[in-house]
């Protein structure tokens, strides 16, 4: 794989990159079967983008796509909801799964090692070819039971179901070729997998053709023990602001979670963010900053951020199901003591009262949080 010149510089900086060189080589393009089982036990997924030019702004674009006959749609956030006529449905936490998500780490690909005399400003396990979407970040949340989410080939993730009509993302992902980064988090579990690659609708939902696929360690990542899915929620009318209300801030502030969405040339990449409530700061209305913490030294989010300052956040209650999106862009800074912190710039934000149907536990917070 490769890094393109935003990673080296960060990388650079910071002086981790033999350490980077080394945990590129767990980045590989193909999905291993123990990687596809643990994907088919996930409830949610996490995708953001860039959306065409043609589609900026919230709210563009068609309704998400049926699911295929016989199946259990997918459920994007807002998306009509289904379960059991006793309003709930336990989420799974058997011992295969956790089994699964022990193993993810080691079920992806390898990678071919750190390629040598690359082309200048090819991202990590790219392939070249379009760029992304000229208009805003957004990253943007699916739900379904488990099995919406299937590898159905080596290199192909599918996903049954889609976004709602007016969700921020719902063209980019309706428009072959589209370049995104996905993550599948288990917060039963605290282990996540990421894939990047390009989008091709299908009759069912779309499909991701991945040029890169990898696990990360359980750093910073909450552990709820279950869920279970309400019946009867539905999603409530979304919000559109071009500043943070009052209550939204407290939604912030209160985080111990949330999603990032950047760009580069030639790639798209999803992450997590996590720490204690209180680790994201609202500085302003418009304004967001957190510290960067140590991570895996590869900088592919602030390397991605240096190259191209757009990004998307996303933020959920984990409880009643609210989402907070928002895009704009974001800068990286650096303190005379090497720490880290970014700021954020806020666009646009659309919140989206109950848009995911699933109720979590309360979390246990990482060892690691500071």
């Amino acid at each position: 794989m490769t890094y393109h010149s935003g990673s080296r510089a960060i990388q650079d900086r910071v002086g981790v990159r033999d350490l980077a060189d080394h945990m590129g080589r767990a980045v590989g393009r193909g999905i291993r079967p123990v990687a596809a089982a643990f994907l088919e036990l996930q409830p949610m997924l996490v995708v953001g983008a860039a959306v065409p030019e043609s589609g900026a702004g919230a709210g563009g674009g068609a309704s998400g796509r049926g699911a295929e006959s016989g199946a259990e749609p997918g459920r994007g956030a807002g998306a009509g909801a289904r379960a059991p006529e006793n309003g709930a449905e336990p989420g799974s936490h058997a011992e295969t799964g956790a089994e699964l998500g022990r193993g993810v780490e080691s079920g992806v690909e390898s990678g071919k090692g750190v390629e040598t005399g690359a082309e200048p400003g090819r991202g990590v396990g790219s392939e070249g070819g379009a760029a992304p979407g000229g208009g805003d970040v957004w990253v943007s949340l699916l739900t379904g039971r488990p099995g919406f989410l299937r590898a159905t080939g080596p290199h192909q993730l599918s996903v049954v179901g889609g976004l709602p009509a007016g969700d921020p993302l719902t063209a980019a992902l309706a428009t072959p070729g589209t370049l995104v980064g996905a993550i599948a988090l288990d917060p039963r579990t605290r282990r996540r997998m990421r894939l990047g690659g390009r989008v091709r609708p299908t009759p069912r939902g779309f499909a991701v053709e991945a040029d890169r696929v990898f696990a990360n360690c359980p750093k910073y990542l909450q552990k709820r023990e279950t869920y279970e899915t309400v019946a009867d929620r539905a999603a409530g009318v979304p919000r559109r602001d071009r500043e943070l209300t009052a209550s939204q801030r407290q939604f912030v502030e209160a985080a111990d979670t949330f999603f990032l969405a950047t760009v580069h040339a030639n790639g798209a990449d999803a992450s997590h963010r996590g720490g204690n409530p209180g680790f994201v700061h609202v500085d302003t209305p418009g304004e967001l900053s957190w510290r960067d913490y140590p991570g895996n030294s590869m900088f592919l989010s602030l390397g991605n951020l240096a190259a191209d300052p757009r990004a998307g956040l996303l933020f959920l209650d984990w409880t009643s199901g609210a989402v907070l999106q928002l895009t704009g862009t974001a800068r990286t800074e650096f303190a005379p003591d090497g720490e880290r912190t970014v700021r954020f710039t806020l666009t646009e934000a659309v919140e989206t009262p109950g848009a995911s149907p699933l109720r979590w536990s309360a979390p246990a917070y990482s060892p690691a949080n500071p």
